[in-house]
């Protein structure tokens, strides 16, 4: 058995339907056994003295139309050591489940609101569970925001009594798609850091920032430059230190035509570090054509590189 001490949440976005779960805990790579989750299906948690075969057994009995409640309940009757694990489940409908074993290192419980779960163990004081329902409930944003907020106000009310080392995020599609590969939207691991909800939060921005180029990428694929350039230009700004998303924004304006605008850009990014110039050499056919028109963009981009001496 796993001891695998922590505090988490499940829950189910009542707008989207997005399915998520999150967690921290003074333990190395808390990600790898507590959260699991399935578009359409249902998030888990599984802590304390863990069992990953909740995570499992619970999505598949979630998966053939089991509730949350029924399907926890079946497989705690099937576990002679239900008094030391703590577990949570939500399904694809928010109806959630959970379970605090007698035998839980104290301080140990869990609440259970409208469509989430909180719950936690081996915790500094009683204060951690009821702060993490406080915050869930008064948070705004989207799913992972309010998530990060329930685990910040987790440590900020006193946290596993152990301190800190690990945690997790993994949001999935409250509807899943054709492609299954497409319907992940988060899934963050912070495996060890002295503060690993606040390196958390920072993934979690970074992330938006790629979501943009990604949006952009597609915009592209589809013929829409205006919406590539709003992509790229939002990651631009959310991320000005990241050279690479520049980089990409620069050549969504080149290839949508405005080159002359994007020329400052690459003037900069070539400055700052050569090898953008190769990368600029090598684009073609991929993302500029290899037609004439295309050839005069690549070099008149190049125009932005330094002279060499």
């Amino acid at each position: 058995m796993r001891p695998t001490h922590t505090f988490s949440i499940v829950a189910r976005d009542p707008v989207t339907g997005d399915l998520g779960v999150a967690v921290q805990s003074h333990w190395f790579a808390v990600g790898a056994g507590v959260t699991w989750a399935e578009p359409g299906v249902g998030a888990i948690a599984t802590q304390s003295f863990a069992e990953p075969a909740y995570g499992r057994k619970g999505l598949e009995r979630m998966r053939a139309g089991t509730s949350a409640p029924d399907a926890l309940a079946a497989l705690l009757a099937e576990d002679a050591k239900r008094d030391v694990r703590q577990v949570a489940f939500v399904d694809g409908k928010g109806q959630v489940a959970a379970h605090t074993g007698a035998a839980n290192i104290a301080f140990a419980g869990h609440h259970t609101g409208a469509g989430y779960s909180v719950q936690a163990n081996m915790m500094a004081n009683d204060r951690v569970v009821p702060a993490m329902r406080a915050a869930y409930e008064g948070a705004t944003g989207d799913l992972a925001e309010r998530l990060l907020a329930t685990l910040a106000a987790a440590q900020a009310a006193g946290g596993d009594v152990r301190g800190c080392q690990s945690a997790a995020m993994l949001i999935v599609k409250g509807t899943p798609s054709a492609e299954p590969s497409h319907d992940t939207l988060v899934d963050l691991r912070v495996d060890d850091a002295a503060d690993p909800i606040a390196e958390l939060g920072r993934l979690l921005k970074l992330q938006r920032v790629y979501d943009h180029m990604n949006a952009g990428d597609g915009a592209v694929e589809r013929g829409d430059v205006a919406g590539a350039k709003q992509h790229y230009g939002a990651a631009a700004a959310a991320a000005p230190e990241l050279t690479e998303v520049r980089y990409w924004s620069a050549v969504a304006l080149a290839s949508a035509g405005d080159v002359d605008a994007a020329l400052p850009m690459f003037t900069k990014i070539f400055a700052e570090d050569s090898r953008w110039i190769e990368v600029t050499r090598r684009i073609q056919p991929a993302v500029v054509p290899a037609t004439p028109e295309g050839d005069a963009v690549i070099q008149k981009i190049l125009t932005a590189a330094p002279t060499p001496r």
